[in-house]
């Protein structure tokens, strides 16, 4: 069995207010009526014929309609997620609009068994959040860069 992977990029950016993370709520009428677990990393799958950094650069792009921020990006690592998934994430710091994505967008059969197929966003919003509010929204198995990026911000500001 081969396994899946996604890749994708995590901004970040520091105010008196202290660290926020941007993260988007996954779009599609799967996921409509939930918060806690909805969230995710701008992420996406890519196969052998492409590196992890640029499938991240691409999925951020088709996922939020907008070019990736200028902006150093810090490996965060990779994490396997509950569904065998692995996931590689750089962090950009970056400001950016939430009001200014315009996300992409998948076809899947809706209603399922309906035989009709209906377009849906990729993400239906994305919102700025403090880690701690982030934690609690995102998928499980991406908390863990959550983690990471708050160490690399306390070593680089040396606090």
């Amino acid at each position: 069995m081969t396994v899946k992977r996604s890749a994708g990029l995590l901004l970040f950016r520091t105010s008196d207010g202290g660290l926020e993370v941007l993260i988007a709520h996954m779009g599609g009428p799967l996921w409509a009526s939930r918060d806690a677990g909805a969230w995710s990393v701008p992420k996406g799958e890519y196969g052998a014929d492409e590196t992890p950094e640029a499938a991240a650069r691409r999925e951020f792009v088709e996922e939020l309609g907008l070019p990736v921020p200028d902006g150093e990006p810090v490996p965060l690592g990779e994490t396997r997620q509950a569904n065998g998934k692995i996931v590689t994430v750089w962090a950009v710091e970056a400001d950016l609009d939430p009001a200014a994505v315009v996300p992409g967008t998948f076809t899947m059969e809706w209603p399922r068994g309906s035989g009709r197929t209906r377009e849906f966003p990729e993400v239906d919003r994305v919102e700025w959040m403090s880690p701690d509010r982030a934690a609690s929204r995102l998928v499980s198995g991406q908390q863990v860069f959550l983690e990471r990026l708050a160490a690399y911000v306390r070593e680089r500001d040396g606090s």
